[in-house]
């Protein structure tokens, strides 16, 4: 089985979920897709996790990008779940959840690591961009639940950086200042960068958030 890489193109999947049936790159279209994996249902870290993609939907939306779970249980488990993430978590599922039992997109995302449980699928998120390209992934533990305003921080660094010749230094959060790519002589950093920018090494140059 391959490992997906930055750069591959995410294998495009047609499964039953929460919302009907779904084709993948049809689904998610021109958005951004944030595809992620639980271990289980009517656990109790997934439950907070799920319930918190769900409350963050908002903010999603603002950047154009579609949620998307997915785990090897049963479609009627995660009709039955749905109830449990709202009351503990006060939000309604409101995103598709994909039921794998087949392992059909388990196994395209590498999502099950035998030495840590050989049935069910860790916790992996796949960003995946409008072109269908993989930008990032993660995986965490099952004991540990994931920080999606991480998440959030990392979308909000690949469509900045997608956009302009800059990169986001260590905890970047948007509306800090960014580094100008080495790539570009002083010049062209001038010209890109009206607000200007300062040299704090010749291969480090920072400049304002230029879409701010």
């Amino acid at each position: 089985m391959a490992t997906l890489r930055l750069g591959d193109e995410a294998p495009d999947f047609t499964v039953p979920t929460t919302e009907g049936t779904v084709s993948f790159h049809e689904w998610k279209g021109d958005s951004w897709a944030v595809l992620f994996s639980h271990p289980k249902d009517f656990t109790p870290v997934c439950t907070t996790e799920l319930g918190r993609v769900a409350g963050l939907k908002p903010e999603f939306d603002k950047r154009n990008v579609k949620a998307i779970g997915v785990s090897v249980d049963p479609l009627e488990d995660h009709h039955k779940w749905a109830g449990d993430i709202e009351d503990v978590t006060g939000n309604a599922l409101n995103f598709p959840l994909i039921a794998d039992p087949d392992r059909t997109v388990a196994d395209l995302y590498d999502m099950i690591h035998p030495n840590a449980n050989d049935t069910l699928t860790v916790r992996s998120v796949f960003i995946v961009s409008p072109d269908n390209k993989v930008k990032l992934t993660l995986t965490y533990p099952a004991s540990t639940g994931r920080n999606f305003d991480e998440i959030l921080r990392v979308i909000d660094s690949l469509q900045l950086t997608a956009q302009y010749t800059v990169a986001t230094p260590a905890d970047w959060k948007d509306g800090d200042d960014v580094i100008v790519a080495p790539a570009l002589s002083d010049e062209q950093a001038k010209e890109r960068f009206p607000k200007g920018f300062e040299t704090k090494k010749p291969y480090l140059r920072v400049t304002p958030q230029p879409n701010k």
